[in-house]
């Protein structure tokens, strides 16, 4: 066996690193590995992709671009193991997977490798058919949604704001990309124009209680005419003192914990996407129909929008409350 099989086969902690960034940088070097990542709109998924794939050249010990072509389902099923060992969550592990795939795939489409050696190479489940992001109940949403009181300018961008997760199930950095003029009527209807993963475009019509909360607000705040500038915006920056850029999604999150804690929602693991998950679950329990909540949320898989499903686990439908003695 040469040096570099046995390099290859070598077991790994999931957190060491065989390579330099100087040679990890030969990766690069491949202008179809360049362009793949480069295709990553999501910064956050570029960026974890990347250290995705750099994590598993260096378990393989690849050094040079051409080796790519030497790695084998054995090297994925190897490193998979590692993950397992390591006690890294099944969501983890699939994402990890998927980015070595998709880096594959692609170069497959560049003729740059013959095959896509994760290919076959079984993802770990849940264990569960329901997402783990917590959901609120329609109690504590409505709580959530008139936390912010009063006139003034904060409160009522606030209200628009918790008012545009609950009742469309935007992402996080849906919610902060949306401009004045991503408002717009299509069939009689106002819309939301979001731009999502993958540089998917969806229309998502505006619930009536949202708008109301948002014309309140661009009304307030006047920039309604800027049509290209930020629909949400920060009412004060200690630092540079503009406020006309788009709000952060930190800042969004410290504003839902804030309003929870005051309104009494206290749920574990609260965060922007379990305001997502309690539109999707309240969507599906009302009998809308999932196909259209897959595409209304932009899942581009279905069964990613049966783990927003809680129909099945309702506490009020479990047989617990139908014993009589």
């Amino acid at each position: 066996m040469s040096e570099q099989d046995r390099r290859a086969h070598l077991p790994a902690r999931q957190g060491e690193r065989r390579l330099s960034a100087a040679q990890f940088q030969h990766l690069s070097d491949v202008p179809a590995a360049a362009v793949w990542l480069a295709n990553i709109d999501n910064p956050n998924t570029r960026r974890a992709y990347q250290g995705d794939v750099e994590a598993f050249v260096s378990f393989c010990g690849v050094e040079t671009p051409a080796e790519l072509r030497l790695v084998t389902r054995a090297h994925l099923l190897a490193w998979r193991g590692v993950l397992e060992a390591d006690g890294l969550a099944a969501a983890t592990i699939r994402r990890k997977l998927s980015a070595v795939s998709s880096l594959f795939d692609h170069l497959c489409n560049e003729n740059a490798v013959e095959s896509n050696p994760v290919a076959g190479v079984k993802r770990p489940g849940d264990g569960a058919n329901e997402g783990k992001t917590p959901a609120l109940s329609d109690e504590q949403a409505r709580k959530l949604l008139q936390a912010p009181r009063g006139d003034s300018l904060k409160a009522v961008r606030d209200r628009a704001i918790l008012g545009t997760y609950l009742f469309h199930a935007l992402r996080r950095s849906e919610l902060a990309g949306l401009r004045v003029e991503s408002m717009a009527e299509r069939r009689g209807v106002m819309h939301l124009t979001v731009f999502g993963k993958g540089s998917k475009t969806r229309y998502v019509p505006i619930h009536p209680a949202a708008l109301a909360a948002i014309d309140d607000y661009l009304e307030l705040a006047g920039h309604r005419e800027d049509r290209k500038g930020a629909l949400f915006r920060p009412v004060r920056n200690n630092r540079t003192g503009k406020l006309d850029g788009a709000i952060t999604g930190d800042g969004v999150y410290k504003m839902a914990k804030t309003y929870a804690a005051k309104a009494g929602v206290h749920v574990d693991g609260l965060c922007l996407h379990a305001l997502r998950a309690t539109a999707a679950t309240n969507a599906l329990e009302h009998e809308a129909d999932i196909a259209y909540v897959q595409e209304w949320l932009g899942h581009t898989s279905i069964s990613t929008t049966r783990l927003y499903d809680r129909r099945r686990s309702r506490p009020e439908d479990s047989p617990t409350f139908k014993v009589r003695y």
